[in-house]
């Protein structure tokens, strides 16, 4: 499912416009973006938590030239499923 059909079934569901979904939809992740950037940590109970993780500087390899490179730190954005969401996928 992409975006594009992931605000049709919303706006199915609830029975909202496709735009006014769209646009609920587009504020939610804005939301989600920018508190993980201020590092925060975005839990939606019964779903799952939202998070940033710190990578470490590593050595990495060119794989066209098979030269060593050094790939620096990073912050990346992770996802852990809830107990909940975990349950109702597996029954």
């Amino acid at each position: 499912m992409n975006k594009g059909e992931l605000v049709n079934a919303i706006s199915e569901k609830i029975g909202t416009s496709k735009r006014a979904t769209e646009n609920t939809l587009n504020a939610i992740l804005e939301i989600i973006a920018e508190e993980l950037k201020n590092g925060e940590k975005v839990n939606l109970i019964g779903f799952g938590s939202f998070e940033t993780r710190k990578k470490a500087a590593r050595k990495g390899r060119n794989p066209q030239t098979n030269e060593e490179i050094r790939i620096p730190a990073s912050t990346a954005p992770a996802f852990k499923a809830s107990p909940t969401l975990k349950d109702k996928i597996n029954k």
